[in-house]
């Protein structure tokens, strides 16, 4: 079973999107959208990091709710922000101390920060293991980190296990 759906999760995100994007529900998109969800994670595979599949799912739907909330308010936060006057934003680069030294766990941190709308993912620094990012609107940079820190990377670690 492992070899024809050899990451699970993501052949059911992909029958889900394919169904979600043609609106459609004729039996032919559903059984495209199968054939899509097998073919293409057994033709990524390869590309795919070793993992454990072993992941904790009500702290993973917990962050997943999080993320859509920050994201809300972050659109509103930055639409007063870029309608306002310029004057009052405060762009910066900010380096967020990691406490996981884990890539893959890392890689989905940066991208959580990036879908954040305000906040870009610059690049994970492995040899000090350190999230640098751009803000548009940066008050208190302590504070930031400790946000991302406690809303994100705490979560994810426990989600991993690392």
């Amino acid at each position: 079973m492992s070899r024809l759906l050899p990451h699970p999760a993501l052949s059911v995100m992909i029958f889900m999107v394919w169904i979600a994007l043609n609106n459609a529900s004729s039996s032919a998109h559903f059984i495209l959208a199968l054939i899509l969800a097998i073919i293409l994670p057994v033709l990524t595979q390869r590309f795919w990091p070793e993992r454990s599949e072993t992941i904790k799912l009500l702290p993973a739907i917990h962050l997943f709710g999080i993320v859509l909330w920050d994201i809300l308010i972050a659109s509103i936060d930055v639409a007063k922000l870029v309608l306002g006057p310029l004057d009052r934003i405060k762009p910066a680069f900010v380096e967020v101390p990691l406490d996981m030294q884990d890539p893959f766990v890392g890689t989905l941190l940066a991208s959580i920060v990036s879908l954040t709308p305000g906040t870009v993912s610059i690049d994970i620094d492995r040899s000090r293991w350190v999230l640098q990012l751009h803000a548009l609107n940066v008050e208190d940079a302590d504070a930031l980190i400790q946000s991302i820190k406690s809303r994100y990377e705490q979560p994810l670690k426990e989600i991993f296990s690392c």
